[in-house]
């Protein structure tokens, strides 16, 4: 019973609560028991809140037995990345650096205590969310389909949490792909918000011009819920936008719904044929549910990686300069070599990446102007084998290491723009595949209406890790 609870989506979840068919504490220990069996190999956890969480809900049932008014996530158990502050919890961002104890809660965290969520914990990460590395002080976080596998980057333990079960929604942070990333390889729906929708303020920086959180869940109904209700503008970080966010709302098919599969990301000789062949199927479901679908151009794409690492790992370095200078023995090899050769970046480069942004942008939005949505794999593998080394022996293991997976999504984090990753299939070894759809600037609701649709054609999302 506990556990068939925790496998459904979150939507279906506050409808039982909301009817009284099960409560708050209920569902909180069905996750704490899954995490207290699972988590120890999968690694998706930094930190357990167990006694606190099942306060929260039953706090939670006492306020639904008074009938007092419910917040949009009310009773629904949830966990956060170790990015973003919780009050009275500490946070590591992945390192043994860091280690601090927060005073308040992050903006995000408050908007999903204020919705009615009860907290479980902090999830695992890359270190200082720059991904890739090798020494993970908190466990490495395992693929759930395949335990020798990568989960992702950098938020790996929210896509490890969401697939094996262990909270019903979770927060990530997308810098250059790490919400998109880790949805694709561990099966999940994960949703990157136009920058500027969702507040920062209390979260760990990367880079300050790219970052933005947002959810993973088990479907896009669940995730436009919990981006509802964590988006809007916030006082306390002067990036954030005014304007009402639109609530979720299903279309009935997609009829005239213009979608542009990009060419360049369709015959890129870094994608699997398998992966190729799953996100023309999906373009095929699309138009089975009455879009139009044809092919557009951003000719900038395939160095997409390489022009998003530079800014990332440049701006990265200045914050990370101190630490650099008198703890570099402290952060796992990985990301040392990347701060530092962050640092190493001439002025000029860094200019030309910040130019070779707004071309990037001026082509996504003139392909935005082709169609009301953009396609393509949200990466061009599934997921690759643990590493067990961080060696580079060529040109192509940097460009690999440093631009690879991001590659794929940096396009829209460079652009700013909304994307949105659903499973789309499987490889033939059982791996999830992912298709990343992007929108126009703050159109969430299209993409999330145009992965819903896709859902409601195909079960790829319903499917479990055998676990």
């Amino acid at each position: 019973m506990a556990d068939d609870l925790a496998h459904r989506p979150a939507t279906e979840l506050l409808g039982l609560l909301r009817r009284r068919q099960v409560s708050a504490t209920e569902l909180a220990r069905a996750y704490l028991g899954r995490i207290e069996r699972l988590d120890p190999e999968l690694h998706a956890y930094v930190t357990v809140c167990a006694d606190q969480a099942l306060e929260e809900a039953r706090q939670a049932d006492a306020a639904l037995g008074a009938g007092k008014r419910l917040g949009l996530l009310h009773g629904l158990p949830v966990a956060v990345k170790d990015q973003m502050h919780a009050r009275g919890l500490r946070t590591t961002g992945g390192s043994t650096i860091l280690d601090l104890v927060a005073e308040e809660d992050a903006t995000v965290v408050a908007r999903l205590r204020q919705a009615g969520a009860v907290l479980l914990g902090k999830l695992n990460l890359s270190e200082f969310a720059f991904g890739g590395n090798i020494r993970h002080p908190y466990g490495t976080p395992r693929n759930p389909w395949d335990l020798g596998r990568q989960a992702g980057h950098s938020s790996s333990g929210s896509g490890v949490a969401v697939a094996a079960s262990l909270c019903a929604a979770a927060i990530g942070e997308d810098t250059g792909g790490s919400i998109r990333i880790p949805a694709a390889w561990c099966g999940v729906t994960g949703l990157r918000p136009t920058w500027g929708r969702v507040s920062r303020y209390g979260m760990l920086s990367v880079c300050w011009s790219m970052d933005q959180a947002g959810p993973m869940t088990r479907t896009v109904e669940d995730c436009a819920l919990v981006f509802q209700a964590i988006a809007g503008q916030d006082p306390q970080d002067p990036y954030t936008v005014r304007g009402r966010v639109p609530r979720f709302r299903p279309r009935k098919g997609l009829d005239g719904l213009r979608a542009g599969i990009i060419r360049e990301a369709m015959s890129s000789d870094a994608v699997h044929p398998e992966v190729r062949e799953a996100v023309e199927r999906a373009a095929s479901a699309l138009e089975e549910s009455g879009a139009e679908v044809w092919e557009v151009s951003i000719p900038l794409a395939l160095h997409a990686g390489v022009i998003s690492a530079t800014i990332t790992d440049a701006e990265g370095s200045y914050l990370h300069r101190h630490w650099l200078r008198s703890r570099p023995g402290d952060y796992d090899t990985v990301t040392r070599r990347r701060l530092l050769a962050g640092s190493l970046l001439s002025s000029q480069l860094y200019q030309k990446a910040l130019r070779l942004r707004v071309v990037m942008r001026r082509q996504v939005l003139a392909a935005l102007e082709q169609a009301d949505v953009l396609l393509s794999p949200t990466q061009p593998v599934a997921a690759p084998r643990m590493e067990a080394s961080s060696g580079l022996n060529s040109k192509e293991d940097v460009l690999a290491r440093f631009a690879g997976p991001r590659g794929a999504t940096a396009p829209f984090n460079l652009s700013a723009v909304p994307a949105l990753s659903v499973p789309c299939g499987f490889t033939g070894e059982g791996l999830p595949i992912g298709l990343q759809i992007a929108g126009r600037p703050f159109d969430e609701l299209a993409v999330l209406q145009v992965g819903h649709a896709y859902q409601q054609r195909t079960d790829w999302h319903t499917r479990r890790p055998p676990l």
